[in-house]
């Protein structure tokens, strides 16, 4: 009767599962309403590809300057939206868009509930590679964006702010600057809590069994022990005061100045809302484009 038992609870933990996985990859079908912040000299485009890693379309978000002078080509920051959001977040609850007009291309990327990772439990979902390899090269041969890690810069809050510092870390030679905003750095190492057995089990469908392999890849924290400060792209971080990330946020910082890493971190007023993330705009974009086309790009 144990075996049986066990048995259905088992089956009962993995019909949830699915339905939250399932859930996650139909969330786009219940977007809240499209209102862009836009500003007067910033032109918006959506556009739909093919992304060979994920074998299916996926859309992004672009702003572009209004007016593009003729032939030269911009510097792009790539804006990853957080969990249970869309690409149409960074637009719609940010003031971002006003940075365009410096001459820069954003490209907010759909990113779904992934972590921007390469799924253990499930090959077909390949973020990783949908980001730093499909999105990129249809990003540099059909808009005006100038390639090389010099003139590329990788933005996140939360879900995506883990996904920034993540690929920033990991595959140093494609971004000159990356910032996580309230980043969840914690999550490939989060234990387990009798509280959220859910979270849990979504979050190692990810990242596979505890230290194993593909947590271990996709580590921060274990990153950091093996970066090349001399060819680490700058990071950015901040974490509002109120947030549980915090302390996760503060131990990642300490490691990045014991292994020498050029970043800065701030601890900032407030909690995990786009309220707070959209008070560190203009901080982050500051740094952004003092660091964009650092002497060590190449």
């Amino acid at each position: 009767m144990i075996g049986v038992h066990s048995l259905r609870i088992g089956t009962i933990v993995a019909t949830i599962v699915l339905f939250i996985l399932t859930a996650c990859h139909r969330k786009n079908e219940e977007l809240p309403p499209d209102q862009p912040r836009l500003t007067p000299n910033v032109t918006m485009r959506d556009v739909t590809f093919r992304s060979a890693a994920l074998g299916r379309n996926m859309q992004y978000r672009v702003i572009l300057p209004a007016l593009l002078p003729s032939g030269k080509k911009l510097p792009v920051a790539y804006l990853l939206h957080g969990g249970g959001g869309g690409f149409r977040d960074w637009s719609n609850y940010s003031d971002v868009a006003r940075f365009a007009e410096n001459g820069l291309i954003l490209v907010m990327p759909e990113g779904d509930d992934s972590y921007y990772t390469n799924a253990a439990d499930r090959p077909s979902d390949r973020y990783e590679d949908y980001i730093t390899t499909d999105l990129i090269t249809d990003v540099e041969e059909h808009l005006p964006a100038a390639p090389g890690r010099a003139n590329r810069a990788i933005v996140g809050v939360s879900m995506g702010g883990f996904g920034a510092v993540k690929m920033a870390l990991k595959r140093p030679d494609l971004f000159s600057f990356a910032a996580g905003i309230s980043p969840a750095v914690d999550v490939p190492s989060r234990p387990f809590s009798i509280k959220r057995p859910l979270q849990w089990r979504y979050h190692r469908s990810i990242f596979g069994p505890w230290n194993g392999r593909v947590q271990q890849e996709n580590d921060p924290f274990v990153l950091t022990r093996s970066a090349d400060p001399a060819k680490t792209p700058y990071l950015f971080l901040t974490c509002g005061d109120q947030e549980g990330l915090l302390p996760a946020n503060r131990k990642l910082a300490a490691l990045l100045v014991e292994w020498r890493i050029p970043h800065e971190f701030h601890v900032v007023r407030g909690g995990h809302n786009w309220t707070q993330w959209n008070e560190q705009v203009a901080a982050c974009f500051k740094s952004l484009l003092a660091h964009l086309g650092s002497p060590k790009s190449g």
